[in-house]
Order: C-alpha cells, then sequence, then structure tokens
C-alpha cells in the first residue's frame, strides 16, 4: 500500500480555554469562566489572527504545493482556524471533511474542570495521574494517549488507502499533531517526554509536515511557527 505524498498537521489557533484554564489553575479556582463543552470552545482574537497568517502562509505555496485533501477534526476551534485561513489565504482550496478520529484527547468526567475542581470532585484522581505519568493516565471515562495512538494507525491506513500520492492538510489537535509523530515513526511512549523537552509542546497554529520517501513518510518539520 502507498502512502500520502505529503501530510501536514496545523493544530488550531489559541483557544478560549488554552487561555482560561492556565489562569483559573494559576488562580486555583474551581470555575474556569467557560460553559458548554470542549468540542464548542471559541478561537480568541489571537487565535483568529494566527489562523489568518496559517492562510497567508497558504497563499505562498506553489501551485504544486497545495492542499489537494483537507481533513479537520470536528471541534469548532479546529474547523474555523481552517474556515478564517482559507479566507485569508484567497484560494480556493478542497472543501474540508471531519473526522472523529482526530478530535483532542477524551478526558472523560474530567472535561472542562479545572485543576482545583478535580482535587475537590475527584481527589483521588491526581495521586493516579502522578503514579501512572502523564500518557499513561487515564481520566475517568476518558483516554490514554495509547488510545489517541490507535484511533490515529485507524486513520493513516484509511487516509493512505484512500488518497496515496496526494498532499493532505489535517487540521486538529496538540495531542493528534504529537501522537500522528507517535505512530508514523513507531515510537515508544518513553521517548515522548524528549520530544516536548526538544521541541517544546505543540504550537497553536504550528505546522508539521511529512514527506513520502521510499514509501514511507518522513518527518520534514516539526512544530514551527515562523509563519506566525
Amino acid at each position: 500500500m502507498g502512502v500520502v505524498a505529503e501530510l501536514i498537521l496545523i493544530r488550531h489557533g489559541q483557544s478560549a480555554a488554552n487561555v482560561a484554564f492556565p489562569l483559573a489553575n494559576q488562580q486555583g479556582r474551581l470555575d474556569s469562566g467557560l460553559t458548554g463543552r470542549d468540542t464548542d470552545v471559541e478561537l480568541t482574537e489571537l487565535g483568529v489572527e494566527q489562523a489568518r497568517a496559517v492562510g497567508r502562509w497558504l497563499a505562498t505555496l506553489s501551485p504544486g504545493e497545495l492542499p489537494e485533501v483537507v481533513i479537520t477534526s470536528p471541534y469548532r476551534r479546529a474547523r474555523e482556524t481552517w474556515r478564517i485561513a482559507v479566507e485569508a489565504s484567497g484560494l480556493s482550496l478542497p472543501t474540508p471533511s471531519m473526522d472523529d478520529r482526530l478530535v483532542d484527547r477524551l478526558t472523560g468526567e474530567l472535561e472542562m474542570l479545572t485543576d482545583a475542581a478535580i482535587r475537590q470532585r475527584f481527589p483521588d484522581e491526581p495521586a493516579r495521574f502522578e503514579q501512572d505519568g502523564e500518557y499513561a493516565y487515564r481520566p475517568p471515562g476518558g483516554e490514554t494517549f495509547g488510545d489517541i495512538a490507535e484511533r490515529l494507525s485507524s486513520f493513516l491506513a484509511d487516509l493512505n488507502g484512500k488518497h496515496a500520492g496526494e498532499r493532505v492538510v489535517v487540521v486538529a489537535h496538540d495531542s493528534v499533531v504529537l501522537m500522528m509523530r507517535f505512530v508514523i515513526e513507531g515510537l515508544e511512549l518513553a521517548a515522548l517526554p524528549g520530544i516536548v523537552e526538544q521541541h517544546g509542546q505543540v504550537r497553536n497554529a504550528s505546522i508539521t509536515s511529512f514527506r513520502e520517501s521510499s514509501g514511507r513518510l518522513v518527518l520534514d518539520r516539526y512544530n514551527t511557527v515562523d509563519h506566525l
């Protein structure tokens, strides 16, 4: 089976949760100030501008570099990042599809809870997190990073089967970008802290890309923000 010619991974622009939760956790607050579900979290004004910057970067690509297939997470922040980017680019680009396997890490009963709220409602969970470690920890009703890898393995198999030889853009989340690298490169969970230490957390509106070489995908760039 062949592989896609190029896979470009774009993290969504800054979201309201990216701002609200670090501040609430820093202040020890039970309430982040956000309501609703994670899937509906909006972009901030900075996130909108970051999405426009992605569009301006797209406009610099040659016709032979433009995406032929676009797939986004169904979460609002990912869909809006691509919509705004397309508008800013001024280009006629493929209509995106959505795939549920590209959602952010599912945190189950801990979704949209601050650290203080977790300690109050689920007092045993901080100790479980410390014991298991970030990547092996499973929130109540949620996913480990290994679970993310399983759904992304399925996604990539389908992607390569349907779109071999094509240029593909995926707009999703930091956990998806990190674990896509995990899957494509055949890494172990123990390698993830080293990637984060070397490159930092996956940045908002960052670009990661893999190119086909000898029938496999090879990392071209990771977590770059030169376009912002």
